[in-house]
């Protein structure tokens, strides 16, 4: 079964997650992705192998399934040359070096765009291309601290800051920019033109807080930490401590806070114009909006710490109220595994020795089967077959070896397990 991006080739710069995770989606779609990496090493990603013997450690092998590996040193005259000649031939070039380091090389928006007008190509930097940030370092924590994700986090304006537990703005870049290039490559197909596309790190978490980045460009609304709480306000979107864990609810709407009072036996609450705006409450829509937020969250609490978390779940799902239970990751992925409670994608690879296992991309296609069927390549596994349709003869092939130019691996990703 045919893929959405066959056909498209891909020329990877890119290291570490974000600039990798943007050509993992397009390799899974369907694209010939050749990953460009250090020959001495690879990609820092590579080292991370918590004391297994192996290249393609886990977290690298994740976002770089369905890749080819050419290790070269783009440092080097002859390594940018080929480069320059791999470009002729590909429709997508990303990179995510610091700004102005690519054009030491020839390696450049306007230097590959010489070479193939077309180009569809695709810089991934922490603070964007241009600006006097644009040369400063970025890391995802450090992106989370400049732009206020972290006073977003976490509960009391005295707090002190919290970082969401995972590198967010990694992925969010990483998925932003496989969205610009396809795009790019729609409007190619349609007018014949190329693309050069900044994404950056900033401009992910910007649109990761995209409400309340608006409301303060907009109305001047300044942000606030709610913790656990949710969006709309509603102390009855909370997260609360009950006899087995902590449950989080979002009873949103008036209809959905009296089922949930009904649940946990606090229905006067309904009525009780101390606690609630009455009028706001017997709308026929908006949000519940309290007159004493302080005691009805204390009557929320009480209620919720004699009763179990994981029976309220069950029991206010059923009545329409969104509830969870708080589980770890790996509990809920056991869960998804043990009762089938959501219909995931199971993709499994072959690396190494072993089964790479995910689940997906995302989103699931009706008529474009599973995941591209190879793992993660070996450092330069499938360099010498991407040479030598570039034109090289054995003989320039060896020799580049030899001066430490390239490094090739004879051989090719296992597919994957059925």
């Amino acid at each position: 079964m045919s893929k959405p991006l066959e056909g498209v080739r891909v020329l990877d710069l890119s290291h570490v997650i974000a600039g990798p995770l943007t050509s993992f989606y397009l390799a899974q779609l369907g694209a010939e992705v050749i990953k460009v990496e250090p020959p001495l090493a690879g990609e820092v990603l590579r080292s991370m192998k918590n004391g297994v013997d192996t290249d393609t450690p886990t977290g690298f092998a994740a976002i770089n399934a369905g890749k080819q590996s050419l290790a070269l040193d783009i440092r080097t005259r002859q390594g940018a040359e080929l480069i320059r000649t791999l470009a002729a031939s590909a429709d997508v070039f990303i990179e995510n070096f610091r700004p102005g380091v690519v054009a030491r090389y020839g390696l450049d928006y306007a230097s590959i765009k010489a070479i193939k007008p077309d180009i569809v190509y695709c810089s991934i930097s922490g603070f964007g291309q241009e600006g006097d940030w644009s040369q400063r370092g970025a890391y995802d924590h450090v992106v989370q601290a400049l732009t206020g994700m972290m006073m977003m986090s976490g509960e009391g304006d005295d707090a002190p800051p919290l970082k969401v537990g995972f590198p967010v703005i990694d992925v969010a870049v990483g998925m932003l920019g496989a969205l610009s290039i396809v795009s790019s490559l729609h409007r190619r197909s349609r007018d014949g033109a190329g693309q050069y596309i900044d994404a950056s790190m900033v401009q992910a978490s910007l649109m990761l807080m995209y409400p309340n980045t608006c409301a303060y460009l907009t109305d001047g609304t300044p942000t606030r930490r709610v913790g656990n709480r949710g969006y709309t306000g509603s102390p009855a979107a909370d997260t609360y401590r009950c006899a087995d864990g902590w449950l989080a609810v979002a009873a949103n709407t008036p209809a959905q806070f009296r089922k949930l009072a009904a649940a946990i036996g606090i229905e006067e609450l309904c009525g009780d114009a101390r606690a609630l705006d009455l009028d706001a409450f017997n709308l026929p829509n908006g949000f519940v909006v309290p007159n004493d937020r302080g005691y009805v969250v204390e009557r929320l609490q009480n209620a919720f710490a004699t009763r179990s978390a994981t029976q309220l779940e069950e029991l206010l799902g059923e009545a329409g109220v969104p509830a969870a239970k708080v589980r770890k990751l790996e509990e809920f992925l056991h869960e998804v595994d043990a009762t089938g409670c959501v219909n995931l994608p199971d993709h499994r690879f072959r690396q190494g020795g072993h089964e790479l296992r995910t689940h997906g991309i995302g989103f699931n296609f009706d008529q474009d089967g599973g995941p591209t069927p190879a793992g993660a390549p070996a450092l330069g596994q499938g360099g010498h077959a991407v040479l030598a349709s570039a034109g090289l003869d054995e003989e320039t092939i060896a020799e580049l070896e030899r001066a430490g130019i390239i490094r090739t691996q004879a051989g090719a990703a296992a597919p994957s397990i059925p």
